[in-house]
């Protein structure tokens, strides 16, 4: 599709890293153009395509949502584990029991957990058809991600816009910076290597400051630099754990390669923070770290996510739902999965 389009190298390069966003699959894999239109088929504030900070940090957006759940009456239960989903003697979900015994009695129940934990860790499976079972098990989860969070103590400096004397962000600070992106074949040979199960010795870097738009989050002078980078198999060669060693051997790769587009900026780094696929999962609770709760591939899509006969939210349990990114559309910070779920849950909501 970008070569039906576009001839510059660099600038389909840069385009095919949405395509590859999140994904274990290089920009020739077969339907990585849906994934490039999954990220652009929006619109912020009127604009298309456009993406957009949230003040104040993501968990600014949670709080947000909070506050407006509050207001309505909703009790929000913070720090308490979900044990299990509680069924009735007629096989519907009546609630949910938390990990310190207590139970939180209710007509529906709707979960935005993947459908990994939903289905095979907090549902009872003698409940569950074992056809669905097994396509829940069967879902490709691989992820390429690894997250670097940095702060460091002045703002980037690039060899292609150098700073500005006075130290101020400039108009490349507030937007996403792509790295190691000169080409598809670039994308493609660390796609590769991590296919085998290395880390990419070049990997793709998606740079971001956010602090650039939004000082309080970093002391006057400094910066708070995000970094989505890929690819790193969930699974090292040869069993290898991402232990300590292994996380910031890959993390000083990643710096290395920074340092080529931005002298300085290693010396910079007062503190980072490394999240490999298996960091991501336990911190989380995303399946082999990915995003979207499962891969955005043409077989996990539509009428086939999470399952074939379940993309309308109702899962096999009656009253027991999904809405978060492991169902139709998929992965975002759009509330698509949710505003839906909702809507199918309100309309059996008042027949019970």
């Amino acid at each position: 599709i970008l070569d039906q389009w576009f001839e510059s190298e660099p600038l389909k390069a840069t385009l095919a890293t949405d395509a590859v966003i999140g994904a274990m699959a290089s920009p020739h894999t077969p339907g990585s153009g849906y994934v490039l239109l999954h990220h652009v088929m929006g619109e912020l504030e009127g604009r298309r395509g456009a993406w957009g900070y949230v003040a104040g940090g993501m968990g600014a957006l949670s709080q947000a949502i909070a506050r407006a759940a509050a207001a309505q009456g909703v009790h929000i239960f913070a720090e308490k584990a979900v044990c299990h989903v509680l069924l009735g003697r007629d096989g519907r979900a009546q609630g949910v029991a938390l990990q310190d015994g207590t139970e939180v009695r209710s007509k529906l129940v709707l979960s935005n957990a993947s459908p990994q934990i939903t289905f095979l860790e907090l549902t009872p499976q003698e409940q569950l058809p074992k056809d669905f079972v097994q396509r829940i098990r069967q879902v490709d989860t691989r992820s390429p991600v690894t997250k670097i969070n940095v702060a460091v103590d002045q703002l980037p400096s690039f060899l292609a816009a150098p700073n500005a004397r006075d130290g101020r962000p400039l108009p490349h600070h507030q937007c996403s910076i792509h790295l190691n992106c000169e080409g598809t074949h670039l994308l493609h040979q660390a796609f590769t290597e991590a296919a085998h199960g290395h880390p990419s010795s070049r990997p793709m870097i998606e740079l971001c400051i956010p602090s650039a738009l939004d000082p309080g989050l970093a002391p006057r002078g400094c910066h708070v630099v995000s970094l989505f980078t890929q690819y790193t198999p969930a699974m090292l060669a040869g069993g290898q754990p991402w232990d300590e060693q292994a996380r910031n051997a890959y993390a000083d790769t990643v710096f290395d390669c920074i340092e080529a587009y931005a002298p300085g900026f290693k010396a910079s780094v007062i503190g980072r923070d490394i999240l490999t696929p298996p960091d991501l999962e336990r911190i989380f609770g995303l399946p082999s770290g990915n995003i979207f709760h499962g891969g955005m591939s043409l077989d996990q899509l539509y009428f086939a996510r999470p399952a074939p006969s379940y993309s309308g939210y109702r899962s096999p349990i009656p009253s027991l739902y999904l809405c978060g990114s492991g169902a139709h559309p998929g992965g975002g910070v759009m509330g698509a999965a949710g505003r839906n779920a909702a809507r199918v849950a309100l309309e059996d909501f008042r027949r019970l």
